[in-house]
């Protein structure tokens, strides 16, 4: 397998400015939890050559798609990223709350800390309560802060490694549901199953890979009597994904780099059903991403194994990706940014004004769009 290198800033896009991709949302159209079966969420059919837009809801997916289209879903798994804790600094203490987004190796991950003010390089942070008893030892971790960056982000490095480490984090991390959620209601046990895919096996986001978390076992079925494959990828969704975009024009924005891989097997039969005539399409902006920072020049998928931190806006032509679910995105956000560049910026300002109007929910646990490539 291979890394692509990220590419830069310019070769991706010309400099927008960010407030083209903004649009106003009433509260309650977030939604704070999802449809109930996963498959009865609201689908918004959004094609190129027809002015109108579809109504659907998820189950009708298999109608909507053609037999040789393939199926391209991320396969992450979320962990309980985010953790509270203790900065212990000579005599004095204070209290923190981190959120991991990045692993960079057994025992180092990157995070973003709130008040990250609070924090210094060389600071310790202790996590859970000390116990006397080895057999307990997991209830404590602490971390020293290594580096410090932009935006609150910090570098630390942990105690423990490898599988002690994750153990650790699973004891004492919170599931990290998006603010716009965590901000209204308290997380509890339902979450931890509403909040990841049916598929999901790789450990390693802080964030769900929302347009998979409409998909059932049934909806997979009815895909496959359909002549629909499906094939998954796994990117490392990071917290750095979902920061709101500051900067006044999209070339002043960073993306932060996530973790990624397609292997030699899923590349071979991708690129397979393309040459058949079949269509790649991605379920959600994290498969998107992934593939189309694996694709050549040509439009086939190489294999691929590595960080990316490609970022999409209006201008980027697409080589690998031809239809994109996904559900609705916050306004001025690297995502919006995204839609609009696949499927046309008026027409998605059009779409999301259609989805307000007609009560479509937003955000993580909301509905979603099918999009078809401008």
């Amino acid at each position: 397998m291979t890394a692509v290198r990220a590419l830069s800033l310019s070769q991706i896009f010309k400099s927008m400015r960010v407030d083209l991709f903004d649009f106003d949302l009433p509260e309650d159209h977030i939604a704070l939890r999802p449809a109930e079966p996963r498959d009865a969420a609201r689908l918004l059919v959004v094609r190129p050559d027809q002015a109108a837009f579809e109504d659907r809801i998820v189950r009708d997916l298999p109608d909507l798609l053609q037999p040789g289209d393939v199926l391209v879903l991320n396969n992450t798994k979320v962990i309980p990223s985010r953790l509270y804790g203790l900065r212990v600094r000579e005599e004095t203490a204070a209290r923190v709350e981190i959120m991991l987004h990045k692993r960079e190796g057994g025992d180092r991950w990157r995070a973003f800390a709130r008040p990250a003010k609070k924090l210094h390089v060389g600071d310790r942070i202790r996590f859970g309560e000390a116990s006397e008893s080895s057999v307990c030892e997991l209830v404590r971790l602490d971390a020293e802060v290594e580096e410090k960056g932009e935006g609150g982000e910090v570098a630390l490095r942990f105690a423990f490694s490898g599988p002690a480490l994750d153990e650790a984090i699973a004891r004492l991390g919170e599931l990290p549901l998006p603010p716009y959620i965590a901000g209204k209601r308290a997380t509890d046990d339902k979450d931890r199953a509403d909040y990841q895919t049916v598929y999901a096996r790789d450990e390693g986001a802080v964030a769900a890979p929302t347009a998979g978390l409409h998909f059932t076992d049934d909806l997979f079925r009815r895909l496959e009597e359909r002549g629909i494959a499906h094939h998954f990828v796994t990117l490392h969704v990071g917290a750095g994904t979902f920061l709101p975009v500051k900067a006044d024009d999209t070339d002043e924005h960073r993306m932060h780099a996530e973790w990624g891989t397609i292997t030699e097997e899923t590349a071979r039969v991708l690129n397979e059903a393309k040459a058949r005539g079949g269509r790649i399409v991605a379920v959600g902006t994290t498969s998107l991403r992934l593939l189309e920072s694996a694709a050549r020049e040509d439009g086939t998928i190489a294999p691929f194994s590595g960080d990316t931190a490609i970022f999409i806006t209006p201008g980027y032509r697409f080589k690998a990706v031809d239809v994109l679910m996904t559900n609705f995105h916050l306004p001025r956000s690297t995502l919006f940014m995204l839609v609009s560049a696949f499927a046309g910026l008026d027409r998605m300002r059009a779409a999301y004004a259609h989805a307000i109007a007609s009560g479509y929910r937003f955000y993580s646990y909301g509905d979603g769009s099918l999009l078809f490539r401008s």
